[in-house]
């Protein structure tokens, strides 16, 4: 096996090795030893001083062992799921011995938190790693199987993108999809399915893939943390950030998967910094890393169902029934996009009704016809990234001025875009198919009164506008549409008698119940913009900072 170049070992330099290796506790190993193996809860960074260290993807039910990199003096052994508590999949053998340095976890957050130059080039190589891994053997490690056309199995795929998931989906209407549902075997009951290395996951959702992978909320029992962050768009991973590179304790949880809405915009062009403009998905993965690289712990699919004062603290309740606690909690659950009142809406969504564009809903449009709704720029960038992949995309729009919510620069583009029709004063009112989406039908309204159309389309994408994720909150504050009351918003209505007992009025970005916060889309007033929901989760940090000081 030969050692793998560039970014996938990354030679340390004298002075950096010699700094990481203080970290870590050196150990002589021999020929065969095994440093980690497949199902490992997790497992230590490896430094090697002296010696060689195969990685390897174990062998499954039709392939065998096969080779994935080779690492020799100065090498480190790691990937993401060091950051992220995924359990191994990859085995790491002793082929040549010699001396290496274990790492402990505890040690290894520590080394990312107070060495920037060693932590970037670790980060940057896990990263590298993670991606090349997905188009290599390991991917085999998680095998996804269902329909293109379930609901169910858009969720888990998505799930696993969202996590950078090293896997296979395999289609059960392909040669693949059907020899691996002979093989397991698999019924059409059973999907979507996750053929892992040690188990099939029958009936799959992420949260049941994601607690076999180790990647679900794991309770530390007597454990109170400083922060809870409760959704990881960009206002909360911005929250989780900050928070954590300023000390606090800081865990955040998401009902589906990291990113939010924001992860699914093909590309953002007004974020500050990124003149070329910069995808949601890599937006949110980086940020992500960024939090992680300081400490914070990420889970999901993680879903709160209740929060509430109790002993001088915030207890948390999650959808299991798990409790966490914690001293102050940001919640930034954003909004979910609406469903349109269609007869019929409900029996095509995952089967050609979307409220993201992605790749993964792309691929399944597969550059036939497709419609976007919506008047904004979340529509207006999917209909270039649709019409960029190859669809005629239809831009369906109630209004009939383009202008009244979206930015210039996008309606300049649509409009010279040859792909992309714009009809506004539409609405869709009808959507048909055979198990499947084929067509819709348009109203429009002009000045001969209402023309009604029918158009082949085998994906509808619903952006028309969000209701704030605020259903599941009780106690706290909010306005006639469900967003959350902050700061100078609350009035003295809103307050319960503990804020006499405290001394002072709520922080900017609290809500009405001490030491919650709220920030981004599902606060009133929120400018709904990824540059706005960033700044306020990292301006609500320096409240939970008071809030944590002045609590009784």
């Amino acid at each position: 096996m030969k050692d793998v170049p560039g970014e996938a070992v990354r030679q340390l330099t004298g002075p950096q090795f010699e700094r990481l290796v203080s970290y870590g506790v050196a150990q002589e190993v021999r020929v065969g030893d095994v440093v980690f193996r497949p199902g490992d809860p997790g497992y230590d960074l490896i430094v090697i001083e002296s010696g060689r260290i195969d990685i390897v993807s174990p062998p499954t039910r039709d392939e065998p062992e096969a080779p994935i990199a080779s690492y020799g003096a100065g090498g480190f052994l790691g990937e993401l799921n060091l950051l992220t508590g995924q359990a191994v999949y990859l085995t790491a053998r002793v082929v040549e011995a010699g001396r290496i340095h274990r790492i402990a976890p505890d040690q290894f957050r520590r080394l990312m938190a107070d060495d920037p130059e060693v932590s970037d080039v670790l980060l940057r190589t896990f990263l590298w790693r993670r991606d090349s891994l997905r188009e290599s053997p390991a991917a085999r490690s998680i095998e996804i199987i269902g329909s293109g056309m379930s609901a169910e199995a858009l969720a888990l795929r998505t799930f696993a993108a969202r996590q950078r998931l090293p896997h296979v989906w395999l289609d059960v209407d392909t040669l693949p999809g059907r020899a691996v549902m002979d093989l397991v075997p698999l019924g059409a009951a059973d999907l979507p399915a996750v053929v892992l290395r040690d188990r099939v996951l029958r009936r799959a959702q992420p949260g049941s893939l994601a607690e076999a992978i180790g990647l679900s909320y794991r309770s530390t029992t007597g454990t109170i943390r400083d922060l809870l962050v409760i959704g990881s768009g960009p206002a909360g991973l911005a929250a989780a950030v900050y928070g954590a590179s300023e000390g606090l304790t800081t865990l955040l949880v998401d009902r589906v998967g990291i990113g939010g809405q924001a992860a699914a915009s093909s590309r953002i062009e007004n974020y500050l910094g990124f003149p070329s403009g910069v995808s949601g998905y890599d937006l949110t993965q980086r940020a992500a890393l960024q939090a992680m690289k300081f400490g914070a712990e990420l889970s999901s699919p993680c879903e709160v169902v209740r929060i509430h004062p109790t002993g001088g603290h915030l207890c948390v309740q999650l959808a299991d029934g798990t409790e966490i606690d914690t001293r102050a909690a940001v919640i930034a659950t954003g909004a979910k996009y609406r469903a349109l009142p269609v007869p019929g809406w409900k029996d095509y969504e995952g089967a050609g009704i979307y409220y993201a564009a992605t790749e993964i809903e792309a691929q399944a449009c597969a550059g036939r016809p497709v419609a976007v709704v919506g008047g904004a720029n979340s529509a207006g960038q999917a209909a270039l990234f649709l019409a960029q992949r190859g669809s005629p995309v239809t831009l369906v729009i109630r209004g009939h001025d383009i202008g009244a919510g979206m930015s210039a620069y996008l309606i300049d583009r649509l409009r010279h875009d040859p792909r992309v029709e714009i009809r506004v004063g539409t609405t869709v009112v009808g959507v048909a198919g055979d198990g499947v989406l084929e067509s819709i039908s348009l109203a429009s309204s002009g000045v001969d009164g209402v023309d009604r159309v029918e158009r082949p389309c085998v994906g509808l994408f619903s952006l028309i506008g969000a209701d704030p994720a605020t259903e599941w909150l009780d106690g706290i504050s909010l306005d006639g549409d469900g967003f959350i009351r902050t700061g100078a918003q609350l009035e003295a209505g809103d307050l319960l008698p503990i804020w006499t007992v405290l001394g002072r009025q709520p922080l900017p970005f609290e809500t009405s119940v001490p030491a919650v916060f709220a920030a981004g889309d599902v606060r009133v007033g929120s400018m709904k913009r990824v540059a706005a929901a960033v700044g306020e989760g990292a301006s609500a940090i320096r409240s939970v900072h008071s809030a944590i000081g002045l609590r009784v």
